[in-house]
């Protein structure tokens, strides 16, 4: 592959075969989020955030939106990134049992989602 400083990010990534530094950040927090969720780590969530109770579509475990302190530095905490994205999960990416399943089946989706 030579060296052609003219292409855009986007398209050296396309070119590689890689995704973007916002996706696989997006990817790894919700992976840090599943994990904490299916107990696989010594957090207990419920001492972070709300669950929403709305009882409408989507799986049992959408968390309620955070609200922003007035410094907003809770804005760079896990669960309040990305909590659309997570809340906006299938189901059957949510009751994955093991973290390897969820992976598997998360690649998949964000790529049908057209994640880059």
């Amino acid at each position: 592959m030579t060296k052609d400083r003219s292409l855009s990010y986007e398209e050296r990534l396309q070119r590689l075969g890689l995704t973007s530094l916002d996706t696989r950040r997006l990817r790894g927090d919700l992976i840090e989020v599943f994990k904490i969720f299916k107990g696989f780590g010594n957090i207990k969530y419920t001492q972070f955030v709300t669950m929403s109770d709305t009882g409408l579509r989507g799986h049992k475990l959408k968390i309620h939106k955070p609200q922003l302190g007035s410094f907003g530095y809770q804005k760079i905490f896990l669960f309040n990134k990305g909590y659309r994205e997570w809340n906006s999960l299938p189901v059957e990416l949510i009751n994955c049992n093991t973290l390897e399943s969820f992976k598997k089946s998360f690649h998949c989706y964000f790529r049908n989602r057209g994640y880059t």
